[in-house]
């Protein structure tokens, strides 16, 4: 209801169309993944009060995209729903080790609640609740789980954390028995769900991404003509607002950040608010990682350049980086960069993530080489290194403590026992990197206005 009546609500209730017509069959079970800020909550928000039978919505949804449909009636409000907020709970359980408890211990107490001619007492899961309440009424589920990566993000290295809870997962949604319980099952995350070995950790899932948004592309955020309609509503520039926020290139659907283009609309300002809502930072040590090629697609990107790139090897998570196209693969997930999939290629999605990777990148070395005093070779190899240029002063305290090496000599022996020289091959100053950065972006520039203009002579030509 807060959505609906916020100043600037777009209508995205088509996608429950698409819901209704895979409740209870092969496809029920969906990984809608796609980066933050992108309306994930609002929409399992929206399916969650359109499903439940605890929700009385039908003069929230009268007037709505979903009420034109012939089906509207038969499954509103018709549906037992479990809907929870991964990152919400990992907050409430204390730890990451008494999330699944936590959860379940909630889940099942109202299970028992909900249905006490249900006798549960034996049934400490909620898939065994779940199923055990299926056999004696024949009541089907529908579950809902926002931020269902959380773990796989914020605890890559505790793996028997991970562990415990893709079987959680598993134990919910895989195999045959939950096919008889789970009427819909909507999962959405940044990541798309975890690989083991070559095989997704839930492969009944049909994966929606930023990869391939399949069906559900007009949903992943706004849609080219929803701006263009709030650029009319707003008396805004629209060719300025696809400069600065277009480039979500999914098939033929362009799609632009709604948490970005609401702040534009309503605040008038074109600049980055990417960083208003999260950090740039924690992708600094993905940048700075030591991948053969990494550095060079980047920098080429942010001159206006693709870099071709193979998805296939990314494991949807933190620790398996194994080569420059699953750090990319993984930025794509995070919205840092669009991915052209006839192409296969990334690139700089527009103005506000260009600015935002270039920040990233080199502003705060810049920032940083001046402040600890640091020549451009000890700059290029704390890069090289994945140091964070913010945290350089944790290191550079040796006149308070005195038995420290100067951050500067630090750096050179630390890179030394790293990569076995001294100093890197070459050495460019960031000034320079950023002065090429502008040349190569000009020049893009000058090639795509000489090639609208070739096309324009030749659909003349034509006529």
């Amino acid at each position: 209801q807060c959505a609906v009546n916020s100043e600037v609500y777009i209508d995205k209730t088509g996608l429950l169309e698409y819901t209704n017509k895979v409740l209870g069959t092969n496809a029920r079970f969906i990984c809608n993944s796609r980066p933050r800020r992108f309306g994930k909550s609002v929409t399992v928000d929206m399916l969650t009060a359109y499903y439940s039978k605890g929700c009385d919505t039908e003069k929230m949804f009268s007037g709505l995209e979903i009420s034109k449909c012939p089906d509207f009636y038969e499954h509103l409000n018709k549906y037992d729903v479990i809907h929870f907020d991964v990152q919400w709970c990992c907050i409430s359980a204390g730890s990451s080790e008494n999330l699944i408890s936590y959860i379940t211990n909630i889940v099942v107490s109202e299970l028992r609640e909900t249905y006490p001619e249900v006798n549960l007492v034996e049934n400490s899961t909620i898939y065994g609740a779940m199923a055990r309440i299926n056999t004696v009424l024949g009541k089907q589920f529908i579950v809902i789980i926002d931020e269902w990566d959380v773990l796989i993000r914020d605890e890559s290295a505790n793996g028997k954390v991970q562990k415990a809870y893709i079987n959680f997962l598993r134990g919910m949604f895989k195999g045959s028995e939950p096919t008889k319980y789970i009427q819909l099952a909507y999962l959405t995350g940044i990541l798309p769900i975890k690989k083991i070995k070559t095989q997704s950790a839930l492969n009944n899932f049909d994966e929606f991404t930023m990869l391939d948004a399949g069906r559900l592309v007009s949903f992943v955020g706004f849609t080219e003509d929803e701006v263009k309609t709030l650029c009319e509503k707003y008396r805004m520039d629209f060719e300025q607002v696809k400069k600065w926020y277009d480039g979500y290139c999914l098939g033929e659907c362009h799609i632009y950040n709604p948490i970005a283009v609401v702040n534009l609309v309503t605040k008038g300002k074109f600049k980055s608010y990417w960083s208003e809502t999260g950090t740039y930072e924690a992708i600094v040590p993905l940048l700075n990682m030591d991948f053969e090629g990494l550095k060079t697609a980047i920098i080429e990107m942010l001159g206006g350049s693709r870099a071709e790139i193979d998805v296939s090897s990314f494991q949807n998570d933190m620790v398996s980086f194994a080569n420059r196209d699953d750090v990319l693969t993984y930025l794509i997930h995070l919205g840092y960069l669009g991915y052209d999939e006839d192409a296969e290629a990334a690139f700089v999605p527009n103005e506000e993530i260009r600015q935002e990777l270039t920040k990233a990148i080199l502003e705060k070395w810049m920032v940083a080489q001046k402040r600890h005093r640091l020549s451009d070779k000890q700059v290029q190899m704390a890069r090289e290194l994945g140091l964070n240029p913010d945290k350089l002063g944790k290191i550079d305290n040796h006149r308070q403590e005195v038995w420290k090496t100067p951050l500067p000599q630090f750096i050179e022996d630390i890179y030394f026992k790293r990569f076995k020289r001294e100093e890197p091959e070459t050495v460019k100053p960031l000034k320079q990197i950023m002065a090429e950065m502008e040349v190569k972006k000009k020049q893009q520039k000058a090639k795509k206005e000489e090639r609208r203009k070739q096309r324009a002579l030749s659909s003349g030509s034509e006529e």
